[in-house]
This record gives C-alpha cells, sequence and structure tokens, in this order.
C-alpha cells in the first residue's frame, strides 16, 4: 500500500498543471488578490472584514474542486479504459487500494494547499490563522469527501475518460461558481448564496470556521449526507474494466 501510495504521489507531482491549479493556484490568487491596496482594507460590506480574509474560503474551494472533480474522475477513468484496473486485478495488489491511494494523494495535495494558504497569507498579509481548527478540519473533511465522492460517480458512470471528465466538469463549474471562485460571493443574488451553502464543499462553513463563527450543523449534515450517497453510488456501479 505504501509503494503504490508512493507511485501516485509521484505520477502526480509529474503532472504540473494539476499541481500549480490545485496546490499553488489559491496561494497565488491570494497574493495577486493582496497586492490591491483596496481589497487589503477593512470594510463595513464584510463586517469590518477585508475582502481577501472573506475570500479565503473560496480559495480552498478551488483546491477541492480541482482535486476532485478534475484529477480524480480522469484519473480513475483512464487506468479503466487503459486496462490498467484490470491488470492489477490480476495480481496481489487489489485495485481496492489503487483507488484508496488515490484518495490518500488527493487529500494530501488538499491538505498541503490549505496549510500552504494559511502560512502565506498569515506571514504577508497578516490574517488570522483560523479561529476555530477543529470545526475547520471537519468541514474541509466533509467538503473534500463530497467532493472526492461525486468525482468517483463521474468515474464510475462515465464510459470512456473523455465523458468522465466532461460529466466532472460540469460539476466542477456549478461548484466554483456557487463557491464565489468566479464571482465574490457578496455580488450574488441571495438566494444563489443560499443553494452555495448547501453544496460541497461548504464554503460558507468553511468560512464560518475560519473566522470563529460555529458551522451550521445543517450545512456540514448535508456534505456528509452527500458523501456518504455519493460514495455509495460509487462503489456499486464502478467498473474495473
Amino acid at each position: 500500500m505504501l509503494k503504490i501510495i508512493k507511485m501516485e504521489s509521484l505520477l502526480f507531482l509529474r503532472e504540473r498543471s494539476m499541481v500549480v491549479f490545485s496546490i499553488l493556484l489559491p496561494t497565488l490568487l491570494l497574493l495577486v488578490l493582496g497586492a490591491i491596496p483596496v481589497l487589503r482594507t477593512p470594510d463595513p460590506l464584510f463586517g469590518g472584514a477585508r475582502f481577501i480574509d472573506s475570500y479565503l474560503s473560496s480559495l480552498v474551494v478551488i483546491t477541492l474542486a480541482f482535486l476532485g472533480l478534475n484529477k480524480l474522475p480522469t484519473t480513475i477513468a483512464t487506468y479503466r479504459e487503459k486496462g490498467i484496473l484490470r491488470r492489477l486485478s490480476t495480481t496481489p495488489m487489489n485495485p481496492a487500494k489503487l483507488l484508496a491511494a488515490q484518495l490518500v494523494v488527493s487529500l494530501a495535495a488538499a491538505t498541503t494547499s490549505i496549510l500552504l494558504l494559511i502560512v502565506v497569507g498569515r506571514l504577508v498579509f497578516d490574517i488570522d490563522l483560523p479561529h476555530n481548527p477543529g470545526a475547520l478540519i471537519l468541514v474541509f473533511l466533509l467538503g473534500a469527501s463530497s467532493l472526492f465522492g461525486l468525482g468517483l460517480v463521474a468515474a464510475a458512470l462515465a464510459p470512456t475518460a473523455r465523458a468522465a471528465s466532461g460529466w466532472a466538469t460540469v460539476l466542477f463549474l456549478v461548484v466554483m461558481f456557487f463557491g464565489g471562485v468566479y464571482l465574490p460571493r457578496y455580488l450574488l443574488p441571495g438566494f444563489l448564496n443560499r443553494i452555495g451553502d448547501y453544496l460541497p464543499p461548504g464554503v460558507q462553513a468553511l468560512q464560518d470556521a475560519w473566522l470563529g463563527t460555529a458551522p451550521q450543523v445543517s450545512h456540514m449534515a448535508i456534505m456528509a449526507l452527500i458523501a456518504v450517497v455519493a460514495g455509495t453510488v460509487a462503489a456499486k456501479s464502478f467498473r474495473w474494466e
């Protein structure tokens, strides 16, 4: 298991574009936005906080969306299409372990990204460390699980790697929009924000945990439900060849 995790990690690091988009892009965006003085100025619109403080949760959405709805379904579907999973099934290396290794690598990449975001934000812009780290970790794990589950559903049901990528891209665009990545959430109508509150990876819950407010139980419960349902569907419909 350790060997396959090591191998999958090396393969992930060779995908330079994925490393940039999933790990480095959120921090790079923070640096770019933070270079604009007005975005570093406290604003009553954000409860006296700065725009860069309120936008942190959307930066976390970028990482989880890229990993869960881009890398994961495309990689698994490609392995199946090329017969890699079928070949592994004839060896002592059960294909299920490969799937577990993919999840471990994706979660490690997401964790690295958010830690980098916290360190750079603190050192460069004096952004407060998460006020409720326990809640942030819980929401982060629930958000990652729900998006990874949806990505596995796309990989399980899609007939080809191209189809898996296409299906996951639709989900990716929806998640990025409601997560406030394309357009800051304060510019969205109220009803769209409320929809986004309940969609994975829980942008409002992430923001609440970071800024110190206790995340709403309903937000976390919905993400947990999505993770369980998506994981069950993926497991029951998954094809190794």
